[in-house]
């Protein structure tokens, strides 16, 4: 397997407990080779944490590995029961959302999604950019949930956990359908992607948005090409982003920024820049959310960072930390999106300053939930009594 490189092994020098952790993972030899995972973020397909045993390729000396395959996107079909999630904490703005597909081809390095692909007994690395679930049944899933007496409509939130715009949505088109039944219904829908591929829909988007039934976030996390490609791969370039913006407010559907994740020292220092571009698209609302490292996302985003950025590598982990409590992350609600201390203080200061000249909402616009119509109920199961 691949050593670290020599760059990294000169910027970094463990001094305490969690660096020694971060040399080990850094010169562990989970590293799948380059030529096999081009054009992906994560550097490593660890186990997932529920696995009993931990699998790890390695190289005997015989060239094994060098006729192992690339990773190639596998797409299977998953059957929920039901396909609306609900939740309630207290520091999201939303109680219910849809996840068309499991796992992301975007492969954002740093996702905090990947550790979901641990419950399907997959990695939360390689295996969650490509091997990906798909739920055909949604559609009528969705038409059968709204149709249960009794229901009441709220805005329905997708894109929260991953992306429904991604590259397989192309063929599958599971998305199209869904605002397909939303619409008929006169359902309120907010949709957060990174992705231009929402511009397709924008027939129906635009029709709903007149009635005040829909609105978007487009995540522009940084307006470097380079740096882009290199932590979100397979999602589309800053440029189709803030071409996206544009298209949907001229087409009349609210749309907004969403800087998520802000990363300090790394693409902190283009929070007004990002702000400036998008108002300049037409963006209406603004928010951001700092770096979340839950779980198996805290050593797949230190890896990524070393062998990308080894000379920035203990300041962003430095001011990670200090954010975070001295941990690389903190779930407790209403301290996981924004974090505490300083540096995160400031971090607010600037967004709440930029967003204020720029004349932007920072506060979500609330749809309305009072043209509901329920689909005819076909498919509902009817009550014994």
């Amino acid at each position: 397997m691949n050593e670290l490189s020599h760059v990294a092994q000169a910027a970094f020098q463990p001094a305490n407990t969690a660096d020694i952790a971060d040399a080990l993972v850094a010169s562990s030899g989970l590293r799948i080779e380059v030529d096999r995972r081009r054009g992906r973020a994560a550097g490593m397909n660890p186990s997932g944490r529920f696995e009993t045993q931990d699998r790890v390729a390695l190289d005997d000396g015989w060239s094994t590995l060098e006729d192992m395959p690339p990773f190639r996107t596998e797409v299977q079909v998953e059957r929920p029961r039901s396909v609306i999630t609900r939740n309630e904490s207290p520091d999201i703005p939303f109680d219910r959302s849809i996840n068309p597909y499991r796992g992301c081809e975007h492969g954002c390095i740093y996702c905090f999604a990947r550790p979901t692909h641990s419950y399907m007994g997959l990695s939360a690395g390689l295996d969650f950019e490509a091997k990906l679930f798909a739920k055909p049944d949604a559609p009528r899933l969705l038409e059968r949930e709204l149709a249960k007496p009794g229901y009441k409509p709220r805005t329905i939130a997708i894109g929260t956990n991953t992306d429904p715009y991604q590259p397989i949505e192309r063929e599958w088109r599971i998305m199209r359908q869904i605002l397909e039944v939303l619409n008929k219904a006169n359902h309120p829908v907010a949709i957060v992607t990174k992705s231009a591929l929402i511009l397709r829909d924008l027939d129906i988007l635009s029709s709903m948005a007149s009635r005040g039934l829909a609105k978007v976030a487009i995540s522009v996390t940084t307006l470097d090409r380079k740096l882009a490609r290199t932590m979100e791969p397979r999602a589309a370039t800053p440029t189709k982003r803030l071409e996206a913006i544009r298209a949907l407010s001229e087409a009349g559907v609210p749309t907004g920024v969403l800087m998520a994740p802000v990363i300090p020292a790394l693409n902190d220092h283009e929070i007004e820049r990002v702000l400036d571009s998008a108002k300049a698209a037409g963006a209406n609302e603004a928010g951001y959310v700092l770096l979340r490292l839950p779980y198996e996302v805290s050593p797949l985003f230190r890896d990524w960072l070393l062998q990308n950025y080894p000379d920035r590598y203990r300041h962003v982990m430095s001011l990670v930390r200090s954010m975070r409590g001295g941990k690389d992350y903190d779930a407790e609600f209403g301290k996981r999106m924004k974090g505490a201390g300083p540096y995160a203080w400031q971090i607010s200061r600037r967004f709440e300053m930029a967003t204020k000249r720029l004349g932007m909402v920072r506060r979500s616009m609330h749809l309305r939930d009072d043209l509901f119509v329920p689909p005819d109920g076909s498919g509902v199961q009817l009550s014994l009594l």
